[in-house]
């Protein structure tokens, strides 16, 4: 597993700046969740971690050693995995096949779907066989974080794993997070909204507002009505 350290970050799309002096640090084996309502710069933040989008300043590291302008690929290949927002499941290959398209990082000897896959996320197994695109929503999302673990991660970082999905299966991802802490040591970089889910499960949350932080500390000395302001529209 690693540590993940975000320093003094700035992130532009042309003239409009996302993020601004951004820090974080993501610990060993822990959920460290990043709250902020939309477009204040959380997705932005994961795809400077990812490799997706280029810094203007400040440096990325992952167990210290700087990450510099490695490409997505190389960071993947570091044992960074990225759940996106929308999940981007292939709709006409079938579950067997989405979950096969983690083996491109790996070793011949290790291209096969782990069995805690199946373990976490029951329903998969039961639809091998079934195309991407009819599956639901959270059977998407089910299916795009069993893609990234196939990977065989050290960091698992999620987008928003809770948009538009049904309190059921909600609750499965959540369950799965905390084992995947627990049982798999993972380090789990989470952005999210959804308040109650992050409290579950973090240890450590940042708020980020207008693509600055605004709070950093443990989960455990959040304040609700301090988020709810930066997290009200």
């Amino acid at each position: 597993m690693l540590t993940l350290d975000v320093s003094n970050v700035n992130l532009h799309y042309g003239a409009a700046q996302a993020l601004r002096h951004v820090s974080i640090h993501a610990e060993l084996g822990k959920v460290t969740c990043v709250l902020g309502r939309n477009g204040v710069g959380k997705t932005s933040l994961l795809q400077a971690i990812t490799g997706h989008q280029k810094i203007s300043q400040g440096e990325i590291n992952v167990d210290g050693s700087p990450l510099g302008m490695a490409k997505p690929y190389t960071r993947a290949a570091q044992g960074i995995a990225y759940v996106p927002q929308g999940r981007e499941v292939f709709p006409l290959l079938t579950v067997r096949e989405n979950l096969e398209t983690g083996f491109a990082l790996l070793p011949r000897k290790d291209r096969f779907i782990p069995p805690k896959v199946f373990e976490l996320f029951p329903v998969l197994k039961q639809m091998m066989d079934r195309r991407g695109g009819d599956l639901s929503g959270g059977q998407q999302q089910q299916l795009a974080i069993g893609r990234a673990l196939v990977t065989r991660p050290r960091l698992l970082v999620l987008d928003e794993p809770t948009e538009g999905i049904q309190p059921s299966i909600i609750k499965d991802i959540g369950v799965a997070i905390r084992r995947l802490k627990e049982e798999e040591g993972l380090t789990i970089l989470l952005v999210e909204q959804y308040l109650d889910f992050c409290r579950e499960l973090a240890d450590a949350v940042y708020i980020l507002d207008r693509g600055e932080i605004v709070h950093s500390g443990p989960a455990s000395d959040l304040d609700e009505a301090h988020v709810r302001r930066h997290l009200t529209v």
